[in-house]
């Protein structure tokens, strides 16, 4: 039978593995330090569902009498295990009043496909990590399972990006740092992009089959040599008083569309057999 692993207590903040995590934390990890960290019930529990124990649980000494760290506290027993000194926790924790348990872990760093034939979300230079966060949130919830984001995008695994995608990246492939010009030739689905160029209405447009959404950065757009690209130029209608809609809403709105016309085939056809 495998005992359980030694548990370690850290009670100064000058320790250098403190000093590490602390620095993932604050999303400014080590130049060859792969590892993130999660925080809290809701990524830590989608950690452990999806990949098994994590390498590191880190937990404030306070922290150990909540009920729901008790199961987490025993799956990670044969891994590494810290307690940390409460106020060294609270440092570390990136949201106010959070419960202070982490896991440290290396994020899952996925094979590009040698086709794309499945709907999926790719964005180019996305920087804003509130964005990228719900722009992978709306996917996940569309029904996509890969992304695919291009260098000058904000880091997939930062903090600010797994808090606002709470806990979307359990739900996708993410891929990073991609070429996304050279990757279109392994596609063998259409390319769909927003722009107001020489673009279909949405509403009018049909997709019902899967297709590749295109989403550029929040000031610039899609780079031109990408939109060169685009199988679909699509233009979101509204109101003139705004002059464009944020990223992620605009791919929300785009998402939901293909989801409400691809719904409807399936409605549609169930009513048909009956």
């Amino acid at each position: 039978m495998k005992h359980a692993a030694p548990v370690r207590h850290i009670a100064s903040r000058d320790n250098p593995d403190y000093r590490a995590w602390l620095r993932l934390a604050q999303g400014r990890p080590g130049r060859l330090d792969p590892r993130v960290i999660l925080e809290g019930e809701h990524l830590c529990r989608a950690w452990l569902e999806h990949k098994g124990p994590p390498p590191l649980l880190v937990v404030g000494e306070s922290a150990l009498s909540l009920g729901w760290v008790g199961p987490l506290w025993q799956a990670c027993a044969h891994g590494r295990r810290v307690v940390l000194q409460d106020n060294l926790a609270a440092v570390l924790s990136q949201v106010e009043h959070g419960p202070a348990v982490f896991f440290v872990v290396e994020p899952p760093v996925p094979e590009l496909p040698a086709r794309i034939r499945n709907g999926c979300l790719w964005l180019d230079r996305v920087q804003d990590p509130g964005n990228l966060g719900t722009l992978l949130r709306t996917a996940a919830a569309a029904g996509l399972r890969q992304a695919y984001l291009s260098n000058g995008c904000a880091a997939a695994w930062s903090p600010k990006v797994l808090r606002s995608g709470q806990g979307a990246h359990f739900a996708l492939e993410i891929h990073e740092h991609v070429d996304l010009q050279a990757l279109s030739g392994r596609l063998d689905i259409p390319l769909a992009a927003t722009t107001l160029d020489q673009a279909e209405i949405l509403y009018a447009k049909d997709l019902r089959q899967p297709c590749a959404w295109l989403f550029g950065n929040e000031g610039q757009g899609v780079a031109d040599e990408l939109l060169m690209r685009a199988d679909w130029r699509i233009h979101i209608p509204q109101a003139a008083a705004v002059e464009s809609l944020n990223v992620a809403a605009a791919a929300a709105v785009c998402l939901f569309e293909q989801r409400r016309q691809q719904l409807m085939v399936a409605v549609q056809a169930r009513r048909t057999r009956r």
